[in-house]
């Protein structure tokens, strides 16, 4: 058995506008790698943490991807432990799973040290109890796509199953970062609890549309499909200049556009040849409400968190 690995999760666009909770889908451009050695001591210990977001906890119960490799070893009655360093290649507050990412990458890392390997599904677990520590709930949508690779639906808690939906080809999602924190227990503590009976109805009809459609590659009905009628209208608030940033994207042809997780990143799904084009759009409507941005144009490609050293 090797003594240390080092492995890769990407980010993520969560909840993609129509899938609050069980769908997302993954982004190659940016993610974190966490570097996972074993001790002869059993538990779990951070030794360090750099990248774009060092003021992290080094606390095991209370960083995410301390408590999914915890989870890991308590549950395998390990008689080692693991000592861990995360490089944080994604920013805190953004809306780009980066809690999820340091998680799936702890335990794909933790997972190489073992004599006999867990299977994904089993390590999806272990991971939703690391990202808890950041979100204050259980949720799959920025851990599953991180973890499997590409558009994800994700469906279960307790026991959950999940489906990797095909991606169009040509698709690019175009990400704008703009440079402001947003909590993600905070955008989730401001959602309404109760839903309007028309609004599920509509809202489950463009999931099943969109879904539908990316197997069909039915471009027209995913642009008919891309709207969020329940989330978005609430935590749009929270970004500034979302709304112009969004019709930015829509007249420079987006098939959609919508906040990414809980944001304040906004994302758009586009053909190759559009993104540029949507990219400098949304950018320039955030800087006209005096936000500065961080941009990427990313396939969504098939390929989750791996381990790479």
């Amino acid at each position: 058995m090797r003594n240390s690995a080092t492995a890769f999760a990407p980010a993520t666009v969560g909840n993609v506008g129509i899938g609050f909770d069980i769908l997302g889908h993954t982004v190659e451009a940016i993610g974190d790698r966490v570097q996972v050695t074993r001790t002869a001591t059993p538990g779990v210990t951070i030794k360090a943490i750099t990248g774009v977001a060092t003021e992290l906890p080094l606390e095991t119960a209370r960083n995410t991807a301390g408590q999914a490799l915890k989870s890991l070893a308590e549950a395998q009655r390990l008689d080692f432990g693991f000592e861990m360093t995360i490089d944080k290649g994604i920013p805190l507050g953004s809306g780009l799973g980066g809690s999820a990412a340091s998680a799936v990458a702890a335990v794909v890392a933790g997972n190489a040290l073992l004599a006999t390997p867990l299977s994904k599904l089993e390590l999806l677990k272990f991971a939703m109890q690391g990202e808890a520590v950041a979100s204050g709930s259980v949720h799959v949508d920025n851990i599953a796509p991180s973890l499997f690779g590409g558009l994800v639906l994700t469906v279960g808690i307790d026991h959950p199953r999940t489906k990797q939906i095909p991606v169009p080809p040509g698709i690019r999602a175009v990400l704008v970062h703009p440079h402001m924190f947003l909590s993600t227990k905070e955008a989730r503590r401001i959602l309404s609890k109760s839903v309007a009976l028309s609004d599920l109805v509509w809202q489950c009809a463009n999931l099943a549309g969109f879904i539908s459609a990316c197997y069909t590659n039915d471009l027209d009905m995913i642009r008919d499909a891309f709207e969020d009628v329940i989330v978005e209208p609430q935590r749009q608030a929270l970004i500034p200049g979302f709304k112009a940033v969004k019709q930015a994207a829509m007249q420079n042809g987006a098939l959609g556009c919508s906040i990414s997780g809980a944001g304040p990143t906004t994302f758009a799904w586009c053909l190759a040849a559009d993104a540029e084009r949507i990219q400098a759009a949304m950018v320039s409507a955030f800087g006209a409400h005096g936000l500065e941005s961080d941009h990427w144009i990313s396939a969504i490609e098939a390929t989750g968190a791996r381990v790479i050293d």
